[in-house]
């Protein structure tokens, strides 16, 4: 059954058909009934949901659900950078001086990915991180710190998927799918991060919520409608990553991802 969900919600996604209809249907009340299924098959914590299970009208609204005020803890250490998501740290690194990053054998260029070189020069060799969300993570985004949000614009139009097949196989996802950008300068540095959700279907699966310029770091910034993507860019010499931190690894809302310096 999990194999079926995956393929129905990820693997179909660069159909317009397919998609289209998936939209249709997970915000239909004939969704409602893939519910239960849905959570035994991906294993959802829905102790910590806010609404209980009876309460979700459409698949959507699980997919979208929000938590209990309690159910991540956001660090409180000034410098430190939160997780804006719950997901796997699918890569991280370095960013060479071609403002350029590799993940699964796949070059990614910065450029690209926001849209102009004047954009991107400024995380030229600074670091970056790629955080996927499966459909069965909690999809609600968060702001990783405190800040202004310096810019905030859209790039692109088609999705394709953005999971380990997609990333390796797949026609650049993370700097050509639909995506939203919101540019941030912190308050322990003045440096800018760069916070690039990715989309992961050819409908627009990026909601925000808070278009606030002033921001807090924990607070929700939006969600996914589907499994997808945040790429973090930092600027060169402005962060340093947990070490203990693996690509592969299982993160969460508000766990520690690094220090500012």
């Amino acid at each position: 059954m999990k194999q079926s969900f995956y393929r129905m919600f990820i693997e179909l996604t660069n159909n317009r058909l397919s998609s289209g209809f998936l939209r249709w249907f997970s915000n239909s009340r004939i969704s409602k009934l893939m519910i239960k299924p849905y959570v035994k098959a991906f294993n959802l914590n829905m102790d910590e949901s806010l609404n209980d299970l009876k309460n979700f009208p459409t698949l959507h609204s699980l997919f979208t659900r929000e938590l209990k005020k309690d159910a991540r803890t956001i660090t409180t250490i000034e410098n430190e950078i939160a997780c804006p998501v719950d997901g796997v740290l699918e890569s991280h690194g370095l960013i060479d001086e071609d403002i350029q990053f590799i993940v699964k054998g796949k070059t990614y260029s910065i450029i690209d990915m926001l849209g102009s070189k004047g954009v991107a020069d400024k995380y030229n060799q600074g670091y970056y991180m790629v955080l996927y969300l499966s459909p069965s993570h909690y999809h609600r985004i968060h702001f990783p710190v405190d800040g202004e949000v310096t810019s905030h614009f859209e790039l692109g139009s088609k999705s394709y998927p953005v999971n380990q097949a997609g990333l390796k196989y797949g026609k650049d996802p993370l700097s050509k799918n639909y995506r939203v950008i919101s540019e941030i300068k912190n308050m322990v540095n003045n440096k800018y991060i760069a916070m690039i959700k990715v989309g992961a279907m050819f409908v627009n699966t990026i909601v925000v919520t808070n278009k606030e310029k002033e921001i807090i770091k924990g607070n929700e910034a939006g969600y996914f409608s589907f499994g997808s993507t945040v790429v973090l860019l930092f600027e060169k010499d402005s962060f340093e990553p947990d070490n203990s931190l693996k690509s592969g690894q299982a993160i969460i809302v508000g766990q520690p991802l690094g220090k500012l310096h």
